[in-house]
């Protein structure tokens, strides 16, 4: 993927806007005195109670830097060395995480090749063998991503049919949730609906990309809760010592619904690219917009100009698809100008 660099709003990234003022604001009240580190302070055990009014009582809560970082707890913590885990090949934890689940938490990730970037019962069954047999890593994790890498979501019924086969199994569901909330945002129903009641085991749950400065939370949910997180979080570096900043930017976004409100904003403006874009000839848009993400194929010729003035990437250039990802200050006029760009550049 090619990205040009530029300044003022573009589309290449909901990583690459900036914080919201409240999560300002929240980091500013917390940055008051002195608080017990690594995670023992108010701000924290505040947002822990938020995140467990929204997923149940019997939630465990690790706060984290990154969703790599996330990711990594989440993994090490449920698998042992000689264990596999099965996702999506567009799955962030394969593709863009720079192998660290298999450094880090030395796992063994087996991708599957998806249309849209979701699992499903068909893609899962081939790879759900060797179990007991010592010379194959054992299925251990089926890990989805909410919403995908393609701006796709996954409904509670679906997440449910892969999280049965997998208890099944013996195994466990993790959702990496980098992109939770325009997915909750998108489905219109309690977010616990389509991850602890539909019977996900460990949930990351992201802020970084919903306008937090930075920050993730990964949870454990029922049986899958177990006493190598804490350490695990630990070797992977995720324990910072001022932990109280990450938690109280959770506290801010959990406690005026503001997490929802930023990621429902963020797919409006996805479906305003979408239905502008779709009116242009030589223009087709290639996916589902489900959550923040547009996936489109353009004529050759004017990526690379539309690229100098409104920052996005290439996605496949052999097919000249392009992604734009909007964010929660994506504003309409932002929209509107790059999809009046690309109107003049097909000259129309």
């Amino acid at each position: 993927m090619n990205e040009k660099r530029a300044t003022g709003r573009g589309f290449g990234s909901d990583n690459q806007s900036g914080a919201h003022p409240r999560m300002l604001e929240a980091v500013t009240q917390a940055n008051s005195g002195h608080a017990a580190a690594y995670g023992a302070d108010p701000w924290c055990e505040r947002a822990s109670d938020s995140l467990r009014t929204l997923f149940g009582a019997h939630t465990d809560v690790y706060f984290a830097l990154t969703g790599t970082g996330a990711n990594v707890i989440a993994l090490g913590s449920l698998c042992r060395p000689w264990d596999s885990v099965i996702c999506p090949e567009t799955a962030h934890i394969n593709s863009d995480e720079c192998a660290a689940p298999e450094r880090v938490a030395g796992i063994k990730i087996v991708p599957v090749a998806t249309s849209d970037g979701k699992l499903t019962l068909d893609l899962v069954r081939p790879h759900l063998t060797g179990f007991g047999n010592e010379h194959h890593a054992q299925p251990r994790v089926i890990s989805i991503s909410q919403a995908t890498e393609y701006g796709t979501v996954y409904t509670a019924a679906e997440v449910r049919a892969l999280a049965d086969i997998a208890h099944e199994h013996g195994m466990v569901v993790h959702m990496d949730g980098a992109r939770l909330a325009n997915a909750a945002a998108f489905l219109g129903v309690p977010v616990r609906e389509f991850t602890v009641d539909a019977g996900v085991d460990v949930l990351c749950f992201g802020g970084t990309k919903n306008g937090m400065l930075m920050g993730e939370v990964v949870l454990f949910f029922g049986n899958a809760r177990n006493e190598v997180a804490p350490y695990m979080r630990k070797q992977a570096t995720q324990l910072a010592s001022k932990l109280r900043y990450v938690g109280a930017q959770f506290e801010g976004m959990l406690d005026h619904g503001l997490w929802l409100q930023l990621a429902a904003h963020a797919n409006a403006m996805a479906r305003r690219i979408a239905e502008g874009a779709q009116r242009i000839p030589g223009v087709r848009v290639t996916r589902a917009v489900q959550a923040n993400e547009v996936f489109a194929v353009l004529p050759r010729e004017v990526i690379a100009p539309l690229q100098d003035e409104f920052r996005f990437y290439t996605w496949d250039e052999a097919e000249g698809e392009v992604r734009w990802v909007t964010s929660w200050d994506s504003e309409p006029g932002d929209v509107d100008a790059m999809l009046a760009r690309l109107q003049t550049l097909v000259g129309v």
